[in-house]
């Protein structure tokens, strides 16, 4: 081969590769990043209604398999991060009319209250608490609050991860403080289709696995996606509460003084009568 042809053919070769590597940084470029913090986000902020009442009921296992069910009615007032919940419980007669106030303000840990029918009195949850069971069930007091977006900072780990159909994202949330939080950070599989939580691990302050949630049955309605049917499970004692979801309203149109320490006592005839 001649000494032009050579030169030209390193010419064309050159040119390849360069139209080759320009292609390559350009679907390099075109992949979008996926923000974490956004993927949380939009599991919080879909839940677009300000007013939320659902019928519902934990069945609680103990170790040996037997189980006990409390029904309740759950109540929602505010935009994320600015939320009001209730829980005002129907039965079984031992626990009907306890009611859970959670109060949610950015850049605080959230404010808690429980009316006791029995004492018509109303107490403070104090921090200590946040980590115990909430009326025998699996879940926690703080897990039974909605969740603050800027209470924990994320880390995506991984997107390959496929559960129950879903492919999903794989998130590590970590308190910004200690008081923020009881765990020292928490796991979430989020579906990458819909914004919805798929499963959970939660870790002590130790770093120890103590409870897993798994969410099945999901369900749009309203626009709103959610999940009919959650466990948890907390490993050490081998016990396990299943949160199911019977009716949800939107809208409802909630008296808002019902969200306040003075006026919670009055949630059970409110879930009465939806």
């Amino acid at each position: 081969m001649s000494k032009h042809k050579m030169n030209a053919t390193r010419r064309t070769m050159t040119a390849a590769l360069f139209v080759a590597a320009s292609y390559t940084s350009a679907i390099s470029i075109a992949q979008p990043t996926v923000d974490p913090r956004s993927i949380m986000a939009g599991v919080y902020q879909q839940a677009n209604s300000h007013d939320l009442t659902m019928k519902a009921d934990f069945e609680v296992f103990d170790k040996q398999g037997q189980s006990t069910k409390k029904e309740f009615t759950y109540m929602h007032i505010g935009a994320p991060d600015e939320s009001k919940t209730l829980v005002a419980f129907t039965a079984p007669k031992e626990i009907r009319g306890v009611v859970l106030l959670s109060i949610n303000k950015p850049g605080a840990a959230a404010s808690q209250y429980v009316y006791t029918p029995a004492t018509q009195r109303v107490r403070s949850v104090v921090p200590q608490e946040r980590s115990a069971r909430f009326i025998g069930t699996d879940f926690t007091f703080e897990d039974i609050g909605e969740r603050v977006l800027d209470d924990f900072s994320y880390k995506l780990i991984g997107n390959a991860e496929t559960i129950d159909g879903h492919k999903t994202y794989k998130v590590e949330a970590t308190p910004v403080a200690a008081e923020r939080s009881q765990y020292k950070y928490i796991y979430y599989w989020v579906a990458q289709d819909i914004p919805v939580i798929l499963f959970a691990e939660f870790y002590d302050a130790q770093g120890a696995k103590i409870r897993v949630l798994h969410a099945t049955q999901l369900k749009r309605e309203n626009g709103v996606w959610g999940a009919r049917h959650t466990e948890m499970r907390t490993l050490a004692d081998d016990t396990r509460t299943v949160l199911t979801i019977n009716a949800v309203k939107f809208k409802a149109k909630l008296n808002e003084k019902l969200f306040t320490p003075d006026g919670m006592a009055g949630a059970l005839g409110t879930s009465a009568g939806k």
